[in-house]
């Protein structure tokens, strides 16, 4: 079998002359000597140039979907790079003010906003609040009876469209826990009790179908399905299309990157004779092939006939989109990147469950042993900020590569970080 493809790794990869693979001149073994495994690797270069492919294809103050991967040095660069941050909780809307990126900066989202998450963000300014249900309104109309100033709203609704993604990443089909549906009157509803409150500016519209969707049609579709009910509604200014655009994670994928992807939401928009000023919220697409994941082999369990298990330190806890959605990755060896994988393993976690599975068939060299770095690319998105303590694990450590130099963003968990909350 072929080498890993290149095209999976970050855009300043390079294999040096020894064979190792390098990110931004950095050696990815002497990162996980140095800081040890599992560690998160992101090319820093490569965030800053997809943010500024986003702002070129969206404009100033696209929204860079933080629940992708959220540090404070992440939130600075999008911040730095042109984009507005999207938060969906209290937790993401705290990291981004403590980098100190401005509330007007920041678009609150979330289909259950407390009273207590509401105030700070109205009371600091927030730039936008994606409204998702009656109930919300009740909360803001009560805080801006307290005092608190109407903050600008975009209304999220659910178009009726349904992607071809996983079911638990679809977000747009009529069965949904977030927004207010067309079908059913409850978007015009909203939109009527919004422009009768004084404790509201209505100012736009919010739609998004889901995630890891790589076909732009389902975006058009998105755009046609709403046309009509934007057009009834054309005295709102702004449309957020919100995010979902795919990436490829193992050898054969594509998606669109994300100036194709804005020119096609554009495209659509303009056909369909919608002149409000268009935004998106691309999340996956900023980090997702950003990162790789470096692990150390633990042991290698090969059942004749059956199946080779390749166990290393991390799994479930640093990466559970396989678990949760079967999601597929290549593996490598950072020590032979260009190297030929024939050998075909299930890569595990050190978790206590059978479920605890990284990569079903992992294509490695024939000459893996334990102690060996084994790299998982495309892993920026998802993984870091769905991570838990399962097991008591603690979390790993993530740093930024740049210009050959690599900077700690986040550091690895201890053993007494695990007790830290305990009474």
């Amino acid at each position: 079998m072929s080498a890993v493809p290149f095209a999976l790794l970050p855009d300043h990869a390079s294999v040096g002359p020894d064979g190792r693979l390098l990110i931004a001149g950095c050696d990815t073994l002497a990162l996980a000597e140095q800081f040890g495994t599992p560690l998160f690797v992101y090319d820093e270069e490569h965030l800053r140039a997809r943010c500024r492919e986003a702002v070129d294809a969206f404009g100033p103050g696209v929204n860079y979907a933080t629940k992708a991967f959220l540090c404070r040095s992440m939130a600075r660069l999008a911040y730095e790079e042109g984009m507005n941050l999207d938060v969906s909780t209290g937790g993401e809307y705290h990291v981004a003010r403590t980098a100190g990126v401005p509330a007007d900066r920041l678009v609150l989202h979330g289909n259950n906003k407390s009273t207590d998450e509401l105030r700070r963000a109205l009371g600091e300014g927030v730039g936008r609040v994606v409204v998702d249900s009656f109930d919300e309104l009740d909360r803001i109309e009560a805080l801006v009876a307290e005092g608190l100033t109407p903050p600008k709203v975009l209304l999220r609704v659910t178009p009726g469209v349904e992607a071809h993604t996983h079911e638990f990443i679809r977000t747009g089909q009529d069965d949904s826990k977030f927004g207010f549906a067309v079908y059913s009157g409850a978007a015009d509803d909203a939109i009527a009790r919004a422009q009768r409150s004084a404790a509201v500016e209505l100012v736009g519209l919010h739609a998004h179908i889901g995630s890891q969707v790589f076909e732009a049609q389902f975006f058009e579709l998105a755009i046609e399905a709403m046309a009509g009910f934007v057009h009834a509604h054309d005295d709102l200014g702004e449309l957020s299309l919100g995010g979902g655009l795919g990436v490829a994670y193992v050898e054969g994928e594509q998606a669109p990157s994300i100036t194709e992807w804005g020119a096609a939401i554009h495209h659509a928009c303009a056909a369909a004779g919608i002149t409000a000023t268009v935004t998106a919220e691309p999340g996956r697409a900023i980090v997702a092939s950003a990162a790789v994941t470096l692990y150390t082999v633990g042991t290698v369990k090969e059942l004749p006939g059956i199946r080779t298990y390749v166990a290393v330190d991390g799994g479930m806890s640093d990466n559970p989109r396989p678990v949760l959605y079967g999601s597929g990755y290549e593996t490598f060896l950072p020590r032979e990147v260009a190297g030929d994988r024939p050998q075909t393993v299930t890569v595990v976690g050190k978790h206590c469950e059978s479920g605890d599975r990284l990569v079903v068939d992992a294509r490695v060299p024939t000459d893996l042993v334990v102690g060996d770095v084994l790299a998982t690319p495309v892993t920026g998105a998802y993984g870091h900020s769905m991570g838990s303590n399962y097991n008591k694990v603690a979390r790993p450590a993530v740093v930024f590569v740049r210009d050959g130099e690599a900077r700690l963003v986040v550091r690895r968990e201890t053993l007494d970080d695990l007790l830290r909350l305990d009474l």
